[in-house]
Order: structure tokens, then C-alpha cells, then sequence
């Protein structure tokens, strides 16, 4: 490696700070080094006031909820991921089993998952239930079903609890779409990670939904998320950073955190032809609006 090429594994500088302070709507704090304190702390000092702890398994989502209650600039949501459905309900590591066959009591297990969901939804500091919904990319076709009933549940309890659905779509944007339309989706519905076209945009926008937009937004192939960010209703967007995921250009690559929301703020604005405070302003008050707080 040359000698000043940067250290790929090495945490990326801080950008400039913000004027107007914007919450990253979707992060993964326990999957970052360091400490929540640290995060938070470096992340305010950039002008990201708020995050969104997002839950994928049992013990995420009991460590998001904890988190929240113990830090005000820390919402959480929580879930099972799409990918791990399969995984409870055949007993398999990758997601699904190939012979297509459940575990004993699978199916149980599943049930016995999202009564802990559906418990920890209903606690005050947990603002939204996700992410869930389908994921095509990993999970095979063994998987499909699973996914489905998790997905669907996970719907139920969020409009029982009044709370926020997270959704993460990954290649399987039109079964996403029928399955929200079938069970009628809650008040208020986040794409995380907002994945589709300017065409499916404009759905999202018809029925209401938020779209959030991580750093792959600013990714040289990813002209469909630029195309999409352009004909948003700008009161439906969201900004995330799916940290330690998702990094933006030009630290792509290298562990991602909340305080590279500015980074991913400012290409957001370029794109829309905005000043980064215009942009900014909606952006907060959008999430707060989004997540109830």
C-alpha cells in the first residue's frame, strides 16, 4: 500500500459540522467500535443530534431498547431482520435450509420471537418496529415464507403499538409493496436504505411513506437512488448512514458511523439543487415527525 493511501479499516475524519442538526435515522451503534457515549458525542459535534438504534434479533433489539432508555439522543426501533425468520424457523445459520425442512417446533420458535417483539414495541422509548420486511438477496426461496409471516406480524404489532415501520426491501421491491398494500401499512412507514427507482418513488410518495438515504447515495452506480432522491416530496425524506454499512464516497469502504451524516447531507442537497440548511431542516424535521418524538 502506498504510504499515503488511507488505512481502509481506519475511522474516517470528521466532516464539517453542520448548521442546522439532523438525527441519522437508522444506525447500528452495537455493531460499531467504541463506545454509545463516544458515537454520540462526536456524532453532536458535527450537528447529528439524534439517531435511531435499529434492532435486527432478540438481543439487538433488547440492547436498542436499553440504549434508549438510558440516552435521550437515542431512539429505538426493534425487530427481527428478514433474514432471520428463516433462520428460526429451519434452525439454519445461512438463512434457510436446503432441503426446505423446519426445525422441530420452528414455527413456535418464530411465534415465541415476535411475542418479545411485540413486548418490547410497547415500551415508551421504543419508537418504531424494524427493520423488517423482505429480503430476497440472501435468503433464498426456501426462506419466502417465513419472511412473509415474520414481515407480516411485525406489521400487526406496530399498528397495534402506534409505532413506526422500518422496512428493509433488498430485491424484493414489489413483494414489499403488495404485501404493505394487503395488510394495510401503519400511520407512518420508513423505507430504511430506500433501494427502489424514481418510479417506485413515486408510490412510496402516493401512499405517504418515507424514504431514508443512506451514503450509497452517493456511489458512482447508483444513479436510481439519485433519480429517486430527485423526485421524493422532499417532506418524505430521510437521511441514515446504516453505520458501520453503506459508507459514503469518499470514505467508502471504511467503517461508517453517525457523524458521516454530513457527508451524506450535502450530496443529498446537490442533488435536489438545495442549500445543505434547506436540506437539513427538512431532514430533522422529517425524522422527528417519522418516529414520534
Amino acid at each position: 500500500m502506498p504510504a499515503n493511501a488511507p488505512d481502509k479499516n481506519a475511522a474516517p475524519p470528521l466532516p464539517e459540522p453542520l448548521r442546522v442538526p439532523v438525527a441519522d435515522s437508522h444506525t447500528h451503534l452495537d455493531m460499531q467500535s467504541g463506545t454509545v457515549e463516544e458515537a454520540l458525542a462526536k456524532a453532536a459535534s458535527v450537528g447529528v443530534t439524534t439517531v435511531v438504534q435499529v434492532g435486527c434479533d432478540l438481543n439487538g433489539s433488547r440492547w436498542a431498547a436499553d440504549t434508549a432508555a438510558a440516552h435521550d439522543a437515542v431512539h429505538a426501533t426493534v425487530a427481527l431482520h428478514p433474514n432471520e425468520a428463516p433462520r428460526i424457523v429451519h434452525g439454519d445459520p445461512d438463512g434457510w435450509s436446503r432441503q426446505g425442512a423446519r426445525a422441530a417446533g420452528g414455527d413456535a420458535a418464530l411465534d415465541e420471537a415476535l411475542a418479545e417483539i411485540d413486548r418490547l414495541a410497547a415500551l415508551p422509548h421504543v419508537k418504531g418496529v424494524g427493520e423488517t420486511g423482505l429480503d430476497y438477496f440472501r435468503t433464498g426461496p426456501e426462506g419466502k415464507e417465513a419472511q412473509e409471516r415474520s414481515f407480516r406480524a411485525h406489521i400487526e404489532i406496530a399498528k397495534r403499538h402506534g409505532k413506526t415501520l422500518v422496512i428493509h426491501d433488498r430485491d424484493a421491491h414489489a413483494d414489499v409493496l403488495r404485501v404493505l398494500k394487503e395488510e394495510g401499512a401503519p400511520e407512518r412507514t420508513v423505507f430504511h436504505c430506500y433501494s427502489g427507482d424514481a418510479g417506485m418513488a413515486e408510490i412510496c410518495a402516493a401512499a405517504g411513506y418515507y424514504m431514508s438515504f443512506a451514503g450509497n447515495v452517493t456511489f458512482k452506480n447508483a444513479q436510481n437512488l439519485r433519480d429517486a432522491l430527485a423526485v421524493a416530496p422532499l417532506e418524505l425524506v430521510l437521511v441514515e448512514t446504516d453505520a458501520p454499512f453503506l459508507t459514503p464516497v469518499p470514505y467508502r469502504g471504511r467503517p461508517g458511523a453517525p457523524y458521516l451524516v454530513p457527508v451524506t447531507v450535502r450530496a443529498m442537497a446537490a442533488v435536489r439543487g438545495i442549500d445543505e440548511d434547506t436540506m437539513a431542516t427538512a431532514l430533522g424535521a422529517n425524522t422527528a415527525r417519522a418516529f414520534g418524538y
